[in-house]
């Protein structure tokens, strides 16, 4: 699947499981060739047999590298922060990954006499050796938990939106909301990982957020994935559009505020200009250090709302958005906001708007795929995966409070947007137009490419982006799609009503519908295999079952009763959060167009 993460391009650029170097690329198209079979169903057996090889092997190779590389320092810390990695030489003697594979396979595949896996040092498959297509598929594969802990904190971390969480939602509920969705998201992740584990290998590596339905549900799961995945980074950039634009506006009307500045149409333009001229880069390469700093730029922007707060809210903006009037005693609450004091709207309605912001808060799932496709040791994910959520959990509930304790039911979406003091709130501006104009350039060349595959390439016959053809293309879409994601900015100029839509109907799920989903089909397959009567041939390539149909999903089932039970209730539960988040922002906007608040195409600045 061509689809190109964040992540991917700030670690390396190009294909996660591809070296770089050109010297390499021939070998690496064969290999490309031999990872996916078009002339036969892969079953998920298969897909499970080959991960535990795999796995077994990236255990013995880690164990080799972490005493290559002797004790860690502060200097060899700081250096690999900023390196470009380096892929692990191969072990002299292939004869070690060979005994590893049938160790894995007498021990966890085997039920009764069969063939054993054949040994893999002999030539086969387009002239290349076992060895050398597994040490082109790990070439690129140097990623620590370290790393991936920057990379997941950059992709996940955006507090701006959570003090206006609070004022929707008060303390109680703000803290408990940002709790729950903060477990869930990481369970959500755990799930991620664990699959990845279990149906990841050299042979058929797992890419992309489609890949795992497809592993699990078909292809039709997959392109459904996709198709779903290309709307949401669509609609993200929209976002991104709409927001920078206003902070074009702010820059443009001065100290004063009086004037209008730029007519806030032209504002979203600059920003779609320069995305869809940046967005002609089809890969970015040798990032991984603005991964990191893009971390601190976060924290320092949340920082100096912080320090705004003093000289109390941006009253013109929150009169101009939500029609909340000045001059009125800033209160904050305990539990939900009385009606009247507070912005998203009345009772539940504003509840529900406010916990789409949490919803939002978590979003970045979709990237876990590849972002463990990046590392050296993907049995690691889980430790940059919690101290990511901790960290991202801690600085959402610290930002949040602090900025809603002080501008109370005056806190406005996005927090840098409520600055009062306009010298603080350009700096604020900048920083926010910098790294997001960059996320935006990301989101839309991982969207477009999706887009491309799924719909153009397959559907309607167009040329490989590695083509000629395929480049001019590229080219040529990359400002159609940057126009209609500014189309749709520009017809629903409410920022935070817009954000709670996208993140109701796509992060929610994204992050915890459909790993819910994987996890119901992953665990009744796996558990629905009997190891002392089953087993796979890797001569022949088909998998020995017992049985077929309900009885073996019955097995599958009540291996784990509870577990699955739970995944049930919790896909379930996304599903409903997921229905009554979209109606609370539909009918915010709607009511946001009858009050003439909101205005489509229009010069006016929506704050």
């Amino acid at each position: 699947m061509a689809n190109i993460s964040p992540a991917n391009l700030a670690l390396d650029g190009g294909d996660p499981r591809k070296p770089s170097s050109q010297a390499e690329n021939d070998r690496t198209e064969m290999v490309g060739r031999i990872e996916h079979d078009k002339d036969r169903v892969v079953s998920f057996e298969e897909y499970m047999y080959y991960a535990a090889i795999t796995r077994a092997e990236e255990k013995e190779a880690n164990a080799r590298f972490i005493a290559a590389r002797g004790p860690r320092t502060i200097k060899n810390i700081i250096k690999g922060r900023f390196s470009n990695g380096h892929a692990e030489k191969a072990a002299p003697n292939p004869q070690v990954a060979d005994t590893l594979s049938i160790q894995v396979t007498e021990e966890k595949w085997r039920g009764g006499d069969g063939p054993q896996v054949p040994k893999s040092t002999g030539i086969g498959n387009y002239g290349i050796t076992e060895e050398q297509r597994k040490t082109a598929s790990r070439a690129a594969r140097t990623a620590s938990w370290g790393t991936i802990f920057y990379l997941i904190t950059t992709d996940i971390l955006g507090p701006t939106g959570a003090p206006w969480a609070f004022a929707q939602l008060g303390y109680g509920p703000g803290v408990a909301l940002y709790t729950v969705f903060g477990a869930m998201s990481y369970y959500s992740g755990w799930i991620l990982w664990k699959v990845f584990c279990g149906l990841d290998s050299d042979k058929f590596p797992l890419r992309g957020y489609g890949d795992f339905f497809f592993r699990i549900s078909g292809a039709g799961a997959r392109h459904f994935v996709n198709v779903a995945q290309a709307l949401q980074l669509l609609l993200t950039v929209s976002v991104l559009v709409l927001s920078n634009g206003q902070s074009i506006s702010q820059i443009s009307r001065g100290s004063s505020g009086d004037n209008m500045g730029i007519c806030f149409v032209a504002c979203m333009l600059i920003f779609m200009a320069a995305g869809f001229l940046l967005g002609q880069i089809r890969t970015l390469q040798r990032l991984g250090w603005l991964a990191n700093l893009s971390v601190w730029l976060t924290i320092a922007l949340a920082l100096l709302c912080m320090v705004s707060v003093k000289y109390g809210p941006n009253y013109a903006a929150i009169e101009t958005s939500f029609g909340m009037p000045p001059g009125l005693p800033i209160q904050t609450f305990a539990g939900t906001p009385p009606p009247g004091l507070a912005t998203g709207g009345v009772g539940f309605v504003g509840t529900l708007n406010g916990l789409n912001i949490a919803v939002y808060a978590y979003g970045g799932a979709m990237l876990f795929a590849a972002l463990m496709a990046e590392m050296r040791h993907p049995m690691d994910f889980w430790k940059s995966l919690l101290v990511a959520e901790i960290f991202i959990y801690g600085t959402y509930i610290f930002f949040g409070i602090f900025v809603y304790s002080y501008q109370g039911q005056y806190t406005y979406n996005p927090a840098v947007q409520g600055i009062a003091v306009y010298s603080i709130q350009t700096a604020g501006n900048v920083l926010s137009l910098i790294s997001t104009l960059i996320a935006a350039v990301l989101y839309s060349n991982i969207g477009l490419k999706v887009v491309y595959v799924e719909v153009f390439h397959k559907l309607l016959g167009f040329p490989d982006l590695t083509t000629r053809t395929g480049k001019i293309w590229w080219a040529t879409l990359v400002p159609v799609y940057w126009v209609v994601a500014f189309l749709v900015g520009a017809a629903v100029p409410q920022f935070s009503y817009v954000v709670g839509l996208v993140g109701a109907l796509f992060i929610l799920s994204f992050t915890y519908t459909f790993p819910a989903w994987l996890a119901i089909g992953y665990w009744i397959k796996k558990d629905a295999m009997v190891e002392e009567e089953e087993s796979f041939d890797p001569v022949t390539n088909t998998y020995h079952y017992v049985d077929h149909g309900w009885k073996r999903w019955k097995r599958g089932f009540m291996k784990r009763p509870f577990f699955n039970a739970f995944n049930i209730f919790y896909f379930l539960g996304a599903l409903v959060t997921c229905a009554l988040g979209c109606y609370s922002s539909i009918e915010s906007l709607r009511l946001a167009f009858e009050s003439n608040i909101a205005t489509s195409l229009s010069c006016s600045p929506p704050l």
